[in-house]
């Protein structure tokens, strides 16, 4: 009997399940770690290597790219390898990626780093929810997936307190050295308890391999759940990236202020995302309550474009629309595990979660076009729109899996 079958087959102790949301949570905020491993530094790196603005955004966009190519493949290795080998290779990848960094001499060193940095960051979501949704009780996949989008964010948290230390005390090569270190401890950790990660593979007849493995992309539900993701990052990205920019520029807020904002939007977020998962875990219509959210925080972002509640009152509704889209969070995890076929689950997540890495590269081009042209009130709107429509996207996916 395979562990699937034997979670749907009898109780699993909470205790079990525990063990596992946290050991996949540990490997998702390994994840987020590595997303600010480049841009904490880049400050220091314009000034050891004399780098323009633009040459820093090519690293992330290196970065995006090369693991949304990464995420979209790597699903089919989740599948026919198992999660547990991709998950190791991939937090050996990031560990190297610091070494890399730690020794860069120049900007080509650097690129290096970004594209092994998102390469190895790019399997996560398909190992992860693969683990999750096979080794995790049914009743408790809610809460897991609560977990699971709070950790990312704790990651985002851990790692620039993490660079902020390590370069004061020593330097920036020190503190990448530190990052590879602490990769490395990660992966003896998730070795430990590898049995708690074993997922199993689906058996494929011969002559049907080829077929099999692409069928699901002919699921319309599995493209609206990419476009879901695709248009809700980009709001995401849109708030991340200029924010702060958005409330110095239509309120005279101070940076400090504004940066505290952007950091209870992040709070807020991680605070919905509990709630969030006992949400998930009571209410069956999972794509009605991403809808809802969705909906909510819609409007919130209009009414910032607005302006009409001033400076203050601005960056409450902002740090606001945090909380709501966190609450959708667990509730959207749920709704793209009904649309995935059973056997298909890394190659479904990896597919569509590769849609957060075009939203992250697309939307800073097309926002920032708008905040060069001054136009802040529309850089508010546009995402509050682009958030509307993935309202759109999130009732589509509903209406192809409720059977």
């Amino acid at each position: 009997m395979n562990s699937a079958t034997l979670a749907a087959s009898r109780p699993v102790p909470l205790r079990q399940d525990a063990s596992i949301i946290g050991l996949v949570g540990l490997a998702h905020a390994s994840s987020h770690f590595s997303h600010l491993l480049l841009p904490l530094m880049f400050p220091i790196f314009m000034k050891e290597f004399g780098l323009s603005y633009s040459e820093l955004g090519l690293l992330m966009t290196t970065f995006f790219v090369v693991s949304g190519l990464g995420q979209a493949s790597g699903g089919f290795l989740v599948d026919r390898m198992g999660a547990r080998p991709v998950l190791f290779g991939a937090v050996v990848t990031i560990a190297l990626a610091c070494v890399v960094a730690s020794f860069a001499a120049n900007y080509g060193w650097l690129m290096a780093a970004a594209a092994l940095a998102g390469f190895g960051n790019s399997p996560f979501h398909p190992v992860d929810f693969t683990i999750m949704n096979q080794r995790v009780s049914p009743g408790r996949l809610g809460y897991a997936f609560s977990a699971h989008g709070l950790t990312g964010n704790l990651g985002w948290v851990v790692a620039t307190l993490f660079f902020a230390t390590l370069s004061s005390l020593y330097n920036w090569r020190v503190a990448y050295l530190a990052a590879a270190a602490l990769y490395l401890a990660i992966l003896a950790l998730l070795v430990l308890y590898r049995d708690k990660l074993s997922t199993t593979v689906a058996v494929r007849g011969p002559g049907q391999q080829g077929e099999h493995d692409l069928a699901f992309m002919k699921l319309p539900a599995v493209w609206w759940c990419f476009g879901f993701f695709l248009l809700s990052t980009m709001t995401l990205a849109m708030v991340q990236s200029f924010s702060v920019s958005l409330l110095k520029a239509m309120h005279g807020v101070s940076f400090e202020a504004a940066t505290l904002t952007l950091t209870a939007y992040s709070l807020a977020g991680g605070l919905g995302i509990l709630v969030g998962g006992v949400v998930a875990a009571r209410l069956p219509d999972s794509d009605k309550v991403v809808a809802t959210c969705m909906s909510a925080a819609s409007v919130m972002l209009a009414l910032c474009g607005t302006a009409v509640f001033g400076g203050t009152g601005t960056m409450v509704v902002l740090a606001a629309t945090g909380f709501a889209l966190g609450i959708g969070g667990p509730s959207r995890d749920m709704m793209i595990k009904k649309a995935t076929p059973k056997g298909a689950t890394g190659r479904v997540y990896g597919l569509v979660y590769s849609g957060l890495d075009v939203g992250f590269a697309i939307a800073p081009v097309i926002f920032g076009a708008l905040m060069d042209r001054g136009q802040y009130s529309a850089t508010f709107f546009g995402a509050a729109l682009v958030l509307l429509l993935s309202v759109g996207a999130a009732l589509g996916i509903g209406n192809r899996t409720k059977t």
